[in-house]
């Protein structure tokens, strides 16, 4: 596998399916772990950092998990690659900046990815779509039970893990829900919402997590603090808001539907005409439009679109992955051209 077949197969976490997968776009857990008796990356030598590379390399070799990866190196990659991978939330932007040592490995459906030297040595991932924290924490555990048999890992009986970051130190353990809430947004109640979750010390992020804003109505929300807290306090912790988070997005949404039906109908039904005859549009754009288009599909009011292919959008009309579709480099004229192509090609028989 390379990173060119990524573009031709939907990532997992992308097949809108899984508990509460009306509003649950994605679950994400990764693990921060650094090698013991070498410098965190941000200390380290372009030696310590390549020696990094090469020991996880040795410790995935023979591992069922990565049986179908790709492991790609930062400084082999072009600034579209990179973009790319940021694009599928397979990497941060930070881990795209130049720089020897810097690795990312991929399996096969996606689901698993570990970024090497980014700000701690090794920041494991598993994302699956829909509510599935115990399942992707059951897996990650294992995975991370694996690699530690062949990898020594800096932890302290006292601390835990240790990492670059002391907000990570303990489990290391950040559990995040990607979360679609356009009836919170569309009644007004969002503020309150994201209020009342960072006075439980849980972080709301955008789209793309850390320092980005929400597109498209979609949050991502995640503990702020492993230290002190078990993986099981953690997953209990974020499960429960995040359940609470659903039953007012349900009940925003049946009040809309109720209350305001054929307002609701009519900016759906006009997304989607617009979505299916457009010749020139933004991302951002797009992204409010794909939003609306879901919702529909979600209150059942769009029957003959399927939801996963809204949810591949929301990926595939991003830069890189159009510059990666066509093979080229296109400017922001000719993206807006190619992303409206694209997606009458996706919608046309709806």
């Amino acid at each position: 596998m390379n990173i060119n077949d990524l573009i031709n197969h939907t990532a997992e976490w992308l097949r809108g399916a899984g508990p509460n997968s009306n509003i649950v776009m994605s679950t994400r857990i990764r693990l921060a772990r650094n090698l013991a008796k070498v410098p965190f990356p941000n200390r380290a030598e372009k030696k310590d950092l390549l020696n990094v590379v090469d020991e996880l390399n040795k410790a995935i070799a023979g591992n069922d998990y990565f049986k179908d990866s790709v492991l790609l190196k930062m400084n082999e990659l072009d600034s579209i690659d990179k973009q790319f991978l940021v694009e599928r939330h397979l990497m941060s932007h930070e881990h795209a900046v130049s720089g020897d040592g810097k690795a990312l490995i991929v399996s096969g459906e996606e689901v698993l990815s570990v970024m090497v030297n980014e700000e701690d040595h090794l920041r494991i991932q598993v994302m699956q779509s829909g509510l599935t924290l115990n399942e992707s924490w059951a897996i990650i555990n294992m995975l991370d039970d694996s690699l530690s048999k062949k990898l020594q890992y800096a932890y302290m009986g006292n601390w835990g893990y240790l990492t670059a970051c002391p907000t990570n130190t303990g489990t290391a353990m950040r559990g995040s829900v990607m979360l679609h809430l356009p009836a919170l947004v569309m009644t007004k109640q969002i503020n309150k919402v994201l209020a009342a979750i960072a006075k439980l010390s849980f972080a709301s992020r955008g789209f793309y997590g850390e320092g980005t804003q929400a597109r498209g109505n979609i949050y991502q929300i995640s503990n702020q603090v492993s230290l002190g807290h078990s993986e099981e306090d953690i997953l209990q912790n974020i499960g429960g808001l995040i359940r609470q988070v659903i039953e007012q997005e349900e009940q925003a949404r049946q009040a809309l539907f109720m209350q305001n039906r054929s307002m609701l109908e009519d900016k759906i039904f006009r997304s989607l005409g617009v979505l299916k005859s457009a010749h020139i549009i933004s991302s951002q754009e797009t992204i409010e439009l794909l939003s609306m288009v879901r919702l529909g599909v979600d209150l059942g009011i769009l029957n003959q679109v399927d939801r996963s292919h809204i949810n591949e959008l929301f990926i595939t009309i991003q830069p890189a992955h159009l510059q990666k579709i066509e093979g080229k480099k296109l400017t922001p004229a000719q993206r807006d051209t190619r992303r409206a192509a694209l997606i009458r090609e996706k919608l046309g028989g709806v």
